[in-house]
């Protein structure tokens, strides 16, 4: 009982440590990886546009001289000096500060969206390393394997239990393992470079890989919700920045108020003496613009309408996507969990038909194409398992992207 409590203690370190340096090489990925820092930099001029909704129409200053003095009673007019300042109605900015800063929003979901998948590609592409090494492993002990093969054969061809031909089969069986565990080697550097390329780094650094993995008796019980998933809390966001629009719209369509200041100066007469000879005009105005005119604005309202039946629809069908990938994982999580299982009872069955066969050599009756033909089914349920591995994990990266928070 000690020893187990022991090994499963054991165990649950590795698998710790494990997701322990993914989430390291994935933390680095999130901070160099340049689609995010673009990503950042969109969110950042979208919180940068919320300062610019507060802008305000130009003020508009004039300067006119009178070619042709017109004369009134106090003088003759020589220019004219105006200032105007039209301002929006009450609440508007503030209404576009809130459109802007609903339009950041959404523009800060497609950069959590970013980071969450750019998360997923690093575990997948971890998961893939794994497998690829794993596999060149179990391909190297085959191949010691198959040399011990070969010195049996060779010496039971020197006692004439054997003939050669049993020792070219062991050689022609050798060299086809060797030549997969060459092609393997060079997916592993193909697949290096993409993962270092993630986390734009040297496409030769090394990629640092657990020793070995296993696929658990259960799965962690999770309450999260596919609600939570960034893709579908984007629509959200959009359909707050359409409900903004709409009350900018409202706003937009009432009256903006002017304000404004001419300034006359006026020569004096000199042929008359009086109180207010050569006194300057000033002229205080305001002034209202009206949108008289506004099928404008009833077409945004209709616009802003059936774009929210869009978004409505929009985040349906995405929910309907998800959903769907959601079943498709949780199922392939669970069929690797069953081949996972098979493969360790059909391995165990493939190295006791293999005992078998080699004590058969002490009674000189051992059949090496039959040895050669259970250590390729021994190779085959070993690969199986690596993969039902790869499958298992890449699928539960696969289910904490679509339920994780």
């Amino acid at each position: 009982m000690k020893t187990f409590q022991l090994t499963f203690i054991l165990l649950l370190s590795v698998v710790a440590g494990n997701a322990q340096q993914l989430q390291e090489y994935i933390a680095e990925a999130l901070a160099n990886n340049p689609n995010i820092q673009a990503y950042k930099l969109r969110y950042n001029i979208a919180e940068e546009k919320v300062n610019e909704a507060a802008w305000l129409p130009n003020t508009e200053i004039s300067v006119g001289y009178f070619a042709s003095e017109p004369e009134t009673r106090t003088g003759a007019q020589r220019a004219r000096f105006s200032a105007r300042q039209m301002l929006p109605w009450f609440g508007t900015v503030g209404t576009r500060q809130d459109y802007a800063s609903a339009m950041a929003a959404a523009d800060y979901m497609d950069y959590i969206i970013a980071r969450r998948k750019l998360s997923l590609q690093v575990a997948q592409s971890y998961y893939k390393l794994y497998s690829i090494r794993t596999r060149q492993q179990v391909l190297e002990e085959n191949v010691q394997l198959l040399q011990s093969y070969e010195n049996l054969a060779l010496t039971s061809v020197e006692v004439g239990r054997a003939s050669a031909v049993d020792v070219l089969r062991i050689q022609i069986r050798q060299n086809e393992i060797i030549q997969q565990k060459n092609i393997l080697l060079e997916q592993f550097k193909a697949g290096q470079a993409a993962f270092n390329a993630l986390l734009n780094t040297n496409s030769g650094t090394d990629v640092q890989l657990p020793v070995e993995m296993y696929v658990p008796e259960s799965d962690p019980v999770t309450a999260d919700s596919l609600q939570l998933n960034p893709e579908l809390l984007r629509y959200d966001r959009l359909y707050e920045s359409v409900v903004q629009s709409e009350l900018l719209n409202q706003k937009e369509k009432a009256p903006m108020l002017g304000f404004g200041l001419d300034y006359v100066p006026v020569q004096e007469r000199p042929d008359l003496v009086f109180s207010d000879n050569g006194k300057d005009i000033v002229m205080p105005m305001v002034s209202l613009s009206i949108p008289v005119f506004n099928k404008r604005y009833a077409s945004r309202n209709k616009q802003i309408e059936l774009r929210k039946e869009e978004i409505h629809y929009q985040k349906l069908e995405r929910l309907n996507l998800l959903d769907a990938a959601l079943e498709n994982a949780l199922s392939q999580r669970n069929e690797a969990r069953i081949a996972f299982n098979t493969q360790e009872k059909n391995i165990k069955q493939a190295k006791d038909a293999e005992q078998i066969l080699i004590k058969n050599y002490e009674t000189g009756t051992i059949d090496f194409q039959e040895v050669l033909d259970v250590q390729e089914l021994q190779l085959k349920f070993q690969i199986n398992q690596i993969q039902s591995v790869q499958k298992y994990f890449i699928q539960s990266a696969i289910i904490n992207y679509l339920i994780k928070m």
